[in-house]
């Protein structure tokens, strides 16, 4: 049967286990848990963490951690307890047996958390891509109670077909009419690039990491009112707004979802619809959240996506945001930083100050003269031809 939770526990207090297996910074990884579990809308929660050498074959944290992680959970009375780890269908489903409680794993955190914030009809259509094809692997756990024979009406049926045999077809006819839709989503989308090509319009797509701040650069560039929030996959639908800006012309500039760590592979698979934009922009405004301890690291999860979508290539401009919450001693100046042969090669800023987007306008002007001098065009126009 399925795992249900006991009926007072409290479906928004959950206990978070954050193992460390020595392959990374592990105070950050439970800082960055404990953030995702709060953007899916949970109140109360609990880390346990624990350190180990590899994986336990069976319950993945091992007997008595699972234990452990069973105490916890009725001392808090939570219904949930989430992993912030990926956990092999057996393993999450001998969790639950033993706990007697919802368990997810770290891709079905994110999951639940895109399914939350979607709001445009392609957004909501991705997303349940993403869930159909993840619970197409684990649907033994769900449906064991179902899965028994259905007979034929009177004699004349035969032995019928299983249940979950049922539910893998219907799931399989769902994933194949999501994906026609998002695929004439895709085609809708091509036409719009072409005619911004045929017009020479630059495009510009703004990427980085979950809560760098990109949705706050991107109303700060247009004047749009994108929804922004100081949390984890605040913008999930990728928006676009035209402007003008001095020496550039018209700028077509896309805010898109932001990357985490080991964003769960299906995910980016069901998004790339949505991250053509960036597969095909122009340039690339890097974000970085300046004022994080694990920039570097961050920097190089986005850098991995990208290279999967595939847009590797595509040129890119480092962004340093929130320089004015930069710790003390560490203090950095908006402005921008050139390479050795005197091009813009970094912008520091505050998207939500203002300081330095001069700088970035700027360097977006310098890059439209060098796309429009390498394509042998005139350079854009000192007047705007569409004002926004």
């Amino acid at each position: 049967m399925p795992v249900t939770p006991p009926q007072a526990a409290d479906p928004q207090a959950a206990i978070i286990v954050c193992l460390d297996f020595g392959d990374g910074d592990y105070e950050q990884n439970v800082e960055e848990v404990v953030r995702l579990v709060e953007s899916a809308g949970v109140r109360r929660h609990r880390v346990i963490g624990g350190r180990r050498v590899k994986p336990d074959p069976k319950l993945y944290a091992g007997t008595g951690k699972v234990a452990e992680v069973g105490r916890a959970a009725e001392e808090l009375n939570a219904a949930c307890v989430i992993f912030n780890h990926a956990l092999s269908p057996a393993q999450e489903r001998n969790v639950e047996r033993e706990l007697r409680r919802r368990v997810l794993d770290r891709t079905e955190l994110i999951l639940e958390i895109f399914a939350q914030r979607a709001q445009t009809t392609e957004g909501k259509l991705q997303v349940e891509l993403a869930q159909l094809e993840h619970l197409a692997t684990r649907l033994v756990r769900g449906w064991t109670h179902l899965e028994r024979q259905r007979g034929g009406l009177g004699k004349t049926g035969g032995p019928g077909e299983k249940q979950l045999e049922l539910d893998r077809r219907y799931i399989a006819s769902r994933v194949r009419v999501l994906k026609a839709k998002l695929h004439t989503l895709k085609k809708q989308r091509s036409v719009q690039r072409r005619a911004r090509a045929r017009r020479e319009v630059l495009s510009v797509s703004i990427v980085g990491y979950t809560n760098a701040g990109k949705s706050t650069l991107f109303n700060a560039l247009t004047r749009a009112k994108a929804y922004e929030a100081d949390q984890l996959f605040a913008t999930l639908d990728t928006t676009t707004r035209r402007v003008w800006l001095a020496d550039a012309g018209n700028v077509v500039i896309s805010d898109t979802v932001g990357f985490i760590r080991d964003l769960p592979h299906g995910l980016v698979a069901a998004f790339r619809a949505t991250l053509e934009e960036t597969v095909h922009a122009d340039l690339l405004l890097h974000v970085v959240d300046a004022s994080s301890p694990a920039r570097k690291e961050q920097a190089a999860q986005v850098e991995k996506v990208l290279a999967e979508i595939p847009a590797g290539d595509a040129p890119r401009l480092p962004v340093w945001n929130k320089i004015d919450a930069v710790g003390s001693g560490n203090e950095l100046s908006p402005g921008v930083e050139r390479d050795q042969y005197g091009r813009i090669s970094r912008v520091f800023l505050s998207a939500r100050t203002g300081a330095g987007l001069e700088g970035l306008r700027a360097a977006i002007a310098e890059f439209a003269r060098q796309r429009a001098a390498a394509r042998g065009t005139a350079a854009p126009q000192a007047y705007p031809l569409q004002p926004h």
